[in-house]
């Protein structure tokens, strides 16, 4: 064991899917649309309303009856998701460096299915990743309930914005059915639940509360990006929206994990606050490679940071409220770019 251990986001930090939309997108008829209206009515609860035990990223919850519906299976999942991996530039490069400098741990909103294929792709042990255990063959919808459901499905799509109407569809019509009490009981690692995973994490290995580095990049990573903070760790939005912008103290936009990776070198061999620092004379020197000379960063990161950046360096800021709006902008812009349109403008 480390002393120090890495936590990251799985979608959005290592790789550019949207498991669950893309799920969507490919087996119902209108599913990425139907998706992701159910993901801003998701950030409506959790923003707006702030509802009662209801966690960011129950999108994955809220969509399950319209794949049963259509007759999914936990292998269509298992086969969807190992064909369909797309990574982040680098991202196997800052786990290799990991294995050998801290504790490293992906903390996931997404399906325990994606997240075992990504696990095997990326080379990081299952044991060390937390996910939203969903056991799709074991939910099951009669006749007249389908038939319902693909009636809510319609409605949805035809309303998008009548938040009172989703209301009754989850939490009046579908809350009836039995496929209810299952779906209720599944705990999505979202928000608070990342945040219960990091604790377990902390437990584990037996490391100082302050002693973690979490990495994320949605409104699922609120929560752990706010623990991390609070306790003097390192919180860094990696290509984020609004929500991780407004809790991180650190902001990366950049197309390659291995800036990532220069900064979990930094953190590696240091503390918090020669973090800081070498973020804030990256942002004045004229000379980084003298600069990763004197901060002694790692030959490999060096290397392919430099190759990877021959001229134009990626961002990377300490948040303050001057730089917050001008940060939104490229990091959203870069978060669009990587990942499209479609995931990107996902909460």
């Amino acid at each position: 064991m480390f002393e120090k251990s890495f936590i990251t986001d799985c979608e959005g930090p290592l790789t550019l899917n949207d498991n669950a939309f893309e799920i969507s997108a490919k087996f119902i008829e209108d599913g990425g649309e139907l998706f992701k209206i159910l993901s801003l009515y998701d950030d409506y609860l959790v923003d707006i309303v702030k509802k009662e035990n209801y966690k960011a990223g129950n999108t994955l919850k809220l969509i399950l009856p319209f794949f049963v519906v259509e007759k999914l299976t936990n292998s269509d999942f298992i086969d969807f998701s190992k064909n369909n991996i797309y990574a982040v530039s680098d991202s196997k490069f800052l786990l290799e460096y990991l294995k050998e400098a801290m504790n490293t741990y992906i903390v996931s909103t997404s399906y325990g299915q994606y997240i075992e294929a990504v696990s095997d792709y990326m080379e990081v042990p299952f044991e060390n990743t937390f996910y939203t255990d969903v056991d799709i063959d074991s939910l099951q919808l009669n006749d007249e309930e389908i038939q319902k459901v693909k009636e809510f499905k319609k409605l949805i799509l035809d309303n998008p914005d009548d938040y009172e109407l989703f209301d009754d569809i989850f939490f009046g019509q579908i809350a009836k059915m039995g496929i209810y009490d299952k779906i209720k009981d599944i705990e999505v690692v979202g928000g608070q639940g990342k945040k219960l995973a990091i604790d377990k994490i902390i437990e584990r290995d037996g490391i100082d509360i302050e002693e973690i580095l979490y990495i994320g990049d949605s409104i699922t990573d609120v929560e752990p990006l706010e623990f991390a903070r609070k306790n003097n760790g390192i919180s860094i939005s990696f290509n984020g929206n609004e929500y991780p912008l407004k809790v991180a103290e650190i902001a990366v936009v950049s197309p390659s994990a291995v800036t990532n990776a220069v900064i979990a070198n930094v953190y590696a061999e240091n503390d918090r606050q020669k973090v800081l620092e070498f973020i804030e004379d990256y942002n004045i020197s004229l000379d980084l490679e003298k600069l990763f000379d004197d901060y002694n960063i790692d030959e490999k990161i060096r290397n392919r940071f430099f190759s990877v950046f021959a001229s134009e360096y990626p961002l990377i800021q300490a948040v303050n409220e001057e730089n917050f709006e001008d940060i939104l902008k490229v990091s959203k812009e870069m978060r669009n770019n990587i990942r499209g349109q479609d995931i990107g403008g996902l909460g």
